[in-house]
This record gives structure tokens, C-alpha cells and sequence, in this order.
């Protein structure tokens, strides 16, 4: 890792914070963690990725448990979205553990930059739709979850940053897809952390250091998603997802 400056930590315990948040509130969030990683530190791409996926573990954990208080998964239709999601993730956090293995630094950094691009984009749509019109099929939220464990297990992010924006773009509601991702997200950061451990790829000091304040986060996403207009939080993620996009790319 090097050395962490006293500003780098606590730049990194913020963005953990602002994750946590993003992550229950509007879905896109995970990532901070990941650009802090690849902005403050000088881990490789293999350790960058399980860091970040290990901090996922408890507030996927943290997350599930506040949407099971709210109501939110405990409505069928969550539950089978949340159980096809997770189920998927299984195989797919797999592959992208492998596909991280081979790729250089330099295009590990061009692949997170367009992935936060897209996603920004995403967001941004998301943000005009109205109105949810039906239900995606099941054979569109397998799709959909095999996509996003694959592309958390390369880049190491929870799973919410996709899944939220490709489930409400094909018709769930937002607070469904919310609740039914942090289920998901629980599968994708525990196969991932296993996945990364098995190779040496976590530093534990700097996953706690981002992994309190991102519980904290998410406790207060979930109030935020719940109770508060969500459409300021949503463009300022918008407007910071884009600016990050290409330095990460050029990182």
C-alpha cells in the first residue's frame, strides 16, 4: 500500500461515508470506495477490487436487514428478485474475480473510468423516468444479475451501483430494486472477499477504514430513500460520477 497520509485516510473514510449513503439512497455509491483506492493508494487492481468488495460485506448486511424492517423485501415480488440476483451472483462474482487476474493496471483503470461513466448515464435516466411501467421478467433480472456480479467481481463494487439503475430502467420500482439489491449485494461481497482473500488482495486496515463510516452511510441512505426527495443526492452522484470518469480512465 505505502504510506497513507493523515488527508489520504480520512479523504478515504469520507468517500466510505458518501458510498454508504449512495448505496441505500439511490443504488450508484459502491464505487467511491473503489476510486479512493485507485486515487490514494498504490494497491494493485487485484487488491484494489478486494478491498473495496470486503467493506460490502457487512453493509450489504446492514442494508438487507433495514429493508426487511421497512417492508420493502418482504413483498413477494422483491423476494424473487432479490433471490434470483443473489443466486446469479454466485457464478458470476466468480468470473469477474478471474477476469481481474488479467488485466493490466492500465486497462483495469480505463474499465472503471467507462464504468462510472455508464453509470452516471444510467442514473441521469433513471432520474427522468416518471413512472415504472411493469415488471422485468425473470429472465431479464437473471440477465441482469449475472452482468453486475461479473462486472463487481473485476472491479470490485457491491452490486447496487448496477443493479438499482438496470432494474428500474426495465420497469421495477425504485424502492423495490433498492431492497432487492442489497440482497444481492451480500452474495457478490462475500464470494468476492473469499475470492480475494484466497489470493492475498485485501488490506484489512484500509476495508475497516472505509467500512465503518460506510455502515453509517447506509443506516442513513435507507432513512434518506425512505423519507426525504432523493433528486438533489441523485444529481450531485450524476455530476460527480461524470467528472471522476476520466481521470479514472487516464489513471
Amino acid at each position: 500500500m505505502g504510506e497513507l497520509t493523515p488527508l489520504a485516510g480520512l479523504m478515504l473514510a469520507l468517500l466510505g461515508l458518501a458510498g454508504g449513503i449512495g448505496i441505500t439512497a439511490i443504488g450508484p455509491g459502491g464505487v467511491l470506495p473503489t476510486v479512493g483506492l485507485v486515487a490514494l493508494t498504490t494497491l494493485t487492481p487485484a487488491q484494489v477490487a478486494g478491498t473495496a468488495i470486503a467493506t460490502h460485506v457487512a453493509t450489504g448486511a446492514v442494508g438487507t436487514a433495514a429493508y426487511v424492517r421497512s417492508g420493502e423485501l418482504r413483498a413477494p415480488q422483491a423476494r424473487t428478485t432479490a433471490r434470483l440476483l443473489a443466486g446469479t451472483a454466485l457464478i458470476g462474482t466468480v468470473g469477474g474475480i478471474i477476469v481481474n487476474s488479467l488485466l493490466a493496471p492500465h486497462v483495469f483503470s480505463m474499465l472503471l473510468g467507462a464504468l462510472v461513466a455508464a453509470v452516471a448515464a444510467l442514473v441521469l435516466v433513471r432520474g427522468r423516468r416518471r413512472r415504472a411501467r411493469g415488471h422485468p421478467s425473470r429472465t431479464v433480472v437473471v440477465v441482469i444479475g449475472l452482468l453486475v456480479a461479473v462486472t463487481a467481481g473485476i472491479v470490485g463494487i457491491g452490486g447496487p451501483m448496477l443493479t438499482v439503475p438496470l432494474l428500474v430502467a426495465a420497469g421495477c420500482e425504485v424502492l423495490e430494486a433498492l431492497a432487492a439489491a442489497q440482497a444481492q449485494s451480500v452474495v457478490i461481497a462475500t464470494v468476492g472477499t473469499v475470492g480475494y482473500l484466497v489470493q492475498g488482495s485485501i488490506d484489512w486496515f484500509l476495508a475497516v477504514l472505509i467500512g465503518i463510516p460506510e455502515l453509517a452511510g447506509v443506516l442513513i441512505g435507507w432513512r434518506v430513500a425512505r423519507s426525504l426527495p432523493t433528486r438533489t443526492l441523485r444529481g450531485a452522484m450524476v455530476v460527480a460520477l461524470f467528472a471522476l470518469a476520466p481521470y479514472l480512465a487516464l489513471h
